[in-house]
């Protein structure tokens, strides 16, 4: 095989130290070093890699372990780094030990066989960490919600059966009532507000249990634990509004599509660092986020394959904001729609996820472009299907004519769809 890297050097990376394997050109057999993980020792090994002349590294994704590793040898900047995906290695046999393992992505990458990962730039990075703390903060968030939830159902309070949500301005009026000691449940459910004073009965209904201080003691810890979170996650708000400063161009335009907001275009811009140069198609894009359909073929026949692995937190992003365009009248909306009606609603998580497949690619080429989004109605399938059928029925009349015939083409008359079941609520007009 041709050597593509003629000096490299191959990293098998641990917590406490790390194997590097040497090959130089003339040099038959690689020579093999070993490193403390410490900041200084990174330094020294960047700085002797230099000095022998090696000019690219390659190296295992192992945990955040190679990150310091990383940065040690870019600051060199006369070092090509490449981080390699451990899928791709972990199924290689013959290597038992770490040496063989560092002497093996040495000569892998030697001969060029290593693909390097995306690696973002510093400022992206910085987003990046702050968008998936956030992420975590929210769940976490949500976690507290459910314990409060639970303890209340063990209580025999049920105000989350009445009203749409447990942490509403009522829910929470409700709940503090019942930590300071009050249990008249015709007391607690005159705290509730707006329409949900229209479920009175309910909602006495609903606060008579057995609550006891124990369970004022563990609701208090929930909800303090869930105002703390939603103070953190408030404050990350401003974090990352601060390093999206560079990027607000892109989210700006990334907002104009249908189903993404503020966070979920965030997240997209961190993920992908904004620069499409390093995805050349959407397709590429969607295979990377792991939204593309996975690929099983053997002897001309196609099995079930799931989608590929790829960035969860794109991935998760773009799968919300399609569940979230399901509820417009858009083409996105109308895409998920139409796919549950062909799959059937108990595969409607499959749609969802060829939904946001679509909806990444839309986002490919508004960042790609530097253009909004436009927006095609919620009858553009509609329309295509319409402008298909004319051309047919065009097609043919012409064909029968050829053949001596003569043809009118009449316009179908209303069918079903033109007179709705006035049963069956109507979706409201925009």
């Amino acid at each position: 095989m041709e050597v593509v890297h003629p000096a490299v050097a191959g990293i098998d990376v641990h917590k406490k130290i790390l194997w590097v394997a040497i090959r130089l050109p003339g040099e038959h057999r690689p020579f093999v070093r070993s490193y403390r993980t410490f900041w200084r020792a990174l330094q020294k090994m960047a700085a002797e890699l230099v000095e022998l002349g090696v000019t690219d590294v390659a190296m295992e994704s192992t945990g955040v372990y190679w990150w310091p590793v990383y940065h040690a040898l870019a600051q060199t900047g006369r070092i090509e780094v490449c981080v390699a995906n451990a899928e791709h290695l972990k199924s290689v046999p013959g290597r038992k030990t770490d040496i063989r393992d560092c002497q093996w992505i040495a000569e892998l990458h030697q001969f060029g066989l290593l693909r390097p990962s995306f690696i973002p730039a510093q400022n992206v990075a910085a987003l990046r960490h702050r968008t998936r703390y956030r992420k975590k903060l929210i769940e976490a968030r949500m976690s507290e919600g459910q314990r409060l939830a639970k303890v209340l159902e063990d209580a025999g309070i049920k105000i989350d059966s009445v009203a749409s949500k447990l942490l509403c301005i009522s829910g929470r009026d409700m709940i503090e009532a019942l930590i300071a000691g009050e249990r008249d449940p015709h007391v607690l459910a005159g705290l509730a507000r707006g329409v949900l004073r229209h479920k009175h009965e309910d909602l006495v209904a609903a606060c008579d249990g057995r609550f006891t201080d124990t369970h004022a003691a563990m609701c208090r810890l929930h909800l303090d634990a869930y105002d703390h979170t939603t103070g953190k996650i408030a404050e990350l708000d401003g974090l990352v509004a601060e390093a999206a400063t560079i990027f607000e161009p892109v989210i700006t335009r990334l907002m104009t599509i249908v189903g993404i907001g503020r966070r979920t275009a965030e997240v997209i811009v961190a993920e992908t660092g904004a620069d499409m140069s390093r995805f050349p198609t959407p397709e590429q894009l969607a295979a990377w986020a792991g939204l593309a359909p996975g690929n099983r073929e053997s002897a001309g026949k196609r099995r079930r394959a799931t989608t590929r692995k790829g960035n969860k937190h794109l991935k998760a992003a773009m799968v919300e904001a399609a569940w979230g365009a399901s509820r417009t009248r858009s083409r996105i909306g109308a895409r998920l729609r139409r796919l549950v009606r062909r799959f059937g609603k108990q595969h409607a998580k499959k749609a969802a996820i060829a939904t946001a497949h679509t909806l990444l690619r839309v986002c490919w080429v508004v960042m790609a472009r530097g253009e909004d989004y436009r927006e095609d109605g919620g009858d553009f399938y509609d329309r295509r299907e319409a402008r298909q059928a004319h051309y047919l029925a065009t097609r043919y009349q012409k064909t029968l004519e050829r053949l001596g015939y003569q043809v009118t083409l009449i316009a179908p008359g209303p069918g079903p769809a033109d007179h709705p079941d006035p049963d069956q609520p109507q979706e409201p007009a925009v």
